[in-house]
């Protein structure tokens, strides 16, 4: 599994994922759309733990930059 996310990325999953955490646990969302965007939470912090996206990999995308 090679790298494609930058540290830009991750930190920005990570927020967006902890946003919506403090969106469910405040009762701002529920109900199915609290479920979908937990699920998509739990990916962005899976993901930025691994430091690789397979949707990137699919679309052929590298945010990480390159080595010279």
């Amino acid at each position: 599994m090679k790298k494609n996310m930058s540290t830009a990325d991750r930190i920005v999953r990570i927020l967006a994922a902890i946003a919506v955490a403090i969106l469910y646990f405040t009762n701002a969302i529920s109900g199915t759309i609290a479920i979908v965007l937990l699920s998509i939470a739990v990916i962005f912090i899976i993901t930025s733990l691994v430091n690789f996206c397979p949707l990137y990999q699919v679309l052929g995308i590298s945010t990480k930059k390159k080595k010279s």
